[in-house]
């Protein structure tokens, strides 16, 4: 059969030997026959499956191939559409599985005490129509603030503060009928693609809980969970303490949400403003422990660190370890900014919106494991290109594993975000920006632009 890149020059031939490499080492075609994702006749699932894979380092999409002739596979695109289309492979489950494998070779390349963590984060997965497509969904968009049509990709990755490895996805439609624009299939409830529309239609927070006990079940190992806001309820908390999990999370300033503190029920902001701040210029404001719930109480220690963009501002993070430093709080809540990056380059660099235009949620499903799978591939290229202690066992013993993320660059990433902010509320220029930025770090103290320094000399 016809190879779907074809090595035509030197770079089309290495690229060829990376794709059939990582096939070959993580055992691909063998997870996909554990999902279900296996031939009843004629062409190889194998096939079809690294064409769909490889299509993204093609200048051309299979529609503009067999317009121009410059299509080779030995299948029709029939024979495309059926595979995607199938409702019984378990693409959650193989984005699970292969990512486990992918976890397996990198973290014997970090020491033993090395934190990795869960990472779980939703973004928008645009359509532009939705009248026919399956499932399809008024949502809101955390970032325009605005309701769009498509549907969130709720995601759960995993990271060791170097390498990030997308776990599994569900693609989320709304869980209101009135925001649903698309029609709604029916399957037996039995089977696999009606609890994949189950799964769909669920909230937020309970999706979330759903893709983390599939990730436990297949072996994935971490030592915290780390989300945003959005997910940060005391509720969310339990339940992901209940998985045997610690959470670390940015807490959102609402007056309706409690924590107790000294047998007393307190919102962070009254929280906040009884307690003592540090003085000086430490690099927190404010660490105090809390109980967690209501009926069921669990510890967490809230840390409080000042907006360097604004003084009178604060932010709260919340870590159900209350034994961990504040420090390494901060510290380990900067890897979070890794599946921010992850989501950038699958909408900019591996077509995860616009390649594929199915009206099937099967389909869209499908798209979306594959898509994860090419970015499983390029971070392991990257981390075999990184971090000479993949090249074998004097290497591995001789050369120091690759650093984890410092305070510093967690601190850095906090700032860019605020800076953001900034931007978007009040549009200053250039001139006025620059200014701004200069006067706030001259006022830092010494150690945290030692830091930033470091950090950006890094970059």
């Amino acid at each position: 059969m016809p190879i779907s890149i074809l090595p035509q020059d030197h770079d089309g031939q290495e690229l060829y030997n990376a794709i059939s490499s990582f096939f070959s080492n993580f055992k691909v075609g063998n997870l996909l026959r554990k999902c279900n994702a296996q031939k009843e006749k004629g062409i190889p699932v194998l096939d079809v499956f690294k064409y769909k894979l490889c299509n993204v380092f093609s200048d051309r999409s299979m529609y503009m191939q067999q317009k121009t002739g410059s299509f080779k596979e030995s299948f029709s695109k029939n024979t495309f559409y059926r595979f995607l289309n199938n409702p019984k492979i378990n693409w959650l489950r193989f984005t699970t599985l292969l990512s486990k494998a992918v976890a397996d070779a990198v973290e014997p390349l970090t020491a033993d005490d090395r934190v990795n963590a869960f990472v779980v984060d939703d973004s928008l997965f645009e359509r532009t129509s939705c009248r026919k497509t399956e499932l399809g969904s008024r949502v809101f968009d955390h970032v325009s603030m605005k309701y769009k049509k498509g549907y969130r990709l709720m995601t759960v990755g995993w990271t060791d503060g170097n390498t990030f490895l997308p776990v599994n996805s569900c693609l989320l439609a709304s869980s209101k009928e009135s925001n649903l624009i698309g029609p709604v299939d029916h399957f037996d409830g039995r089977s696999l693609a009606a609890r994949r529309r189950k799964l769909a239609q669920m909230k937020g927070t309970e999706a979330m809980i759903e893709l983390l006990k599939c990730a436990r079940s297949a072996g994935h190992r971490a030592d915290y969970v780390l989300f945003d806001t959005w997910f940060s309820s005391p509720a969310q908390l339990i339940a992901v303490k209940k998985l045997g999990l610690d959470s670390i999370a940015m807490i959102k300033k609402s007056n309706r949400i409690y924590y107790e503190y000294k047998d007393e029920q307190c919102s962070i902001k009254k929280i906040f403003g009884i307690c003592k701040k540090r003085p000086g210029r430490s690099r927190y404001l404010l660490s105090v422990n809390v109980m967690v719930g209501k009926d069921q109480k669990i510890p967490a220690k809230i840390v409080c660190v000042r907006n360097k963009k604004n003084r009178k501002d604060w932010i709260a993070f919340i870590c159900t370890n209350p034994d961990l430093s504040e420090d390494e709080i901060i510290r380990i809540y900067g890897k979070r900014w890794q599946i921010e990056v992850f989501f950038k380059t699958c909408k900019t660099y591996l077509n995860l919106i616009s390649e594929c235009h199915s009206l099937s949620y099967d389909a869209l499903t499908a798209h979306t494991a594959i898509v994860f799978t090419r970015y499983l591939m390029i971070a392991m290229e990257q981390r075999r290109n990184e971090d000479e202690r993949t090249l074998g066992e004097i290497f591995f013993f001789f050369t120091d594993e690759l650093a984890d993320i410092t305070f510093g660059e967690s601190f850095q990433i906090i700032l860019n975000i605020m800076i953001d902010s900034v931007c978007a509320i009040f549009q200053p220029t250039e001139e006025q920006l620059q200014l701004f930025i200069d006067m706030f770090v001259g006022r830092l103290p010494e150690y945290i632009r030692n830091s930033l320094v470091k950090a950006a000399l890094a970059l």
